[in-house]
């Protein structure tokens, strides 16, 4: 009977080890992250960094997990856990192939349920009185960052406090440029955050594709050695 492979044992040890590590740092620096003071007012407000970094947290952990999973299977030839392993990483790869088409299908209805969402966001501006000074502040603070006037409609998005708070107001380093016409920036919050999307497809896509390539090296090194230790 043909013995384990030491070199595809090792290698799937390492192979793992690495995979267990980058696990760790992600949780690591997104459960910093999280329970950071300095990063609570950020949150305040952008709501969707709280998701993001607890989908962050989530990923660090199936990382880890897999990579325990796939390291302990190696190096005590359990079948058991490199099995688990296999199916891990062939249901996230599942999930990515699923995830890119309804992407693809959905895309305009995603569009039109970011709408709705802004529009919500913008009636909790315009409702906002003076007293709410953190939603106000922290709306034109995103502004300034995104250089962008409003959500959806520009100025009037603000109703009526638009002059207590100056909402769309240019930054003074930013008076002259593209994006400030007048002392009011031109484009929408909207619109520059579909933009730095679509610039960023591209990049995220690579990054998919690359995951992809792991996942899928990961899954013939696991499923090779776990045909050796059935035939050993």
């Amino acid at each position: 009977m043909a013995g384990v492979s030491s070199c595809m044992k090792y290698s799937m040890f390492v192979f793992n080890f690495f995979f267990w590590i980058i696990g760790c740092i992600i949780l690591g620096v997104s459960i910093w992250i999280r329970v950071s003071k300095d990063t609570q007012e950020e949150f305040k407000t952008d709501s969707s960094m709280v998701s993001a970094v607890n989908l962050l947290i989530a990923v660090g952990s199936v990382i880890m997990v897999l990579g325990f999973l796939g390291c302990c299977g190696a190096m005590k030839e359990s079948q058991c856990m490199l099995l688990l392993f296999f199916i891990g990483l062939l249901m996230i790869l599942l999930l990515q192939i699923i995830a890119g088409i309804l992407g693809a299908v959905y895309k305009s209805q995603f569009e039109g349920v970011l709408n709705q969402t802004l529009e919500k966001e913008i009636d909790a501006l315009k409702l906002a009185t003076t007293k709410e000074k953190d939603i106000l502040e922290g709306f034109h603070k995103l502004e300034i960052k995104y250089k962008c006037c409003g959500m959806l409609k520009g100025q009037s998005d603000w109703g009526q406090n638009l002059i207590p708070y100056h909402g769309c107001e240019c930054n003074q380093t930013d008076i002259g440029t593209s994006y400030c016409v007048g002392k009011q920036y031109a484009k929408t919050c909207a619109t520059v955050v579909m933009e730095i999307f679509k610039k960023n497809m591209v990049i995220v896509m690579g990054i998919a594709f690359g995951l992809a390539f792991i996942e899928i090296v990961g899954m013939v090194f696991s499923m090779t050695l776990y045909c050796q230790i059935q035939n050993k």
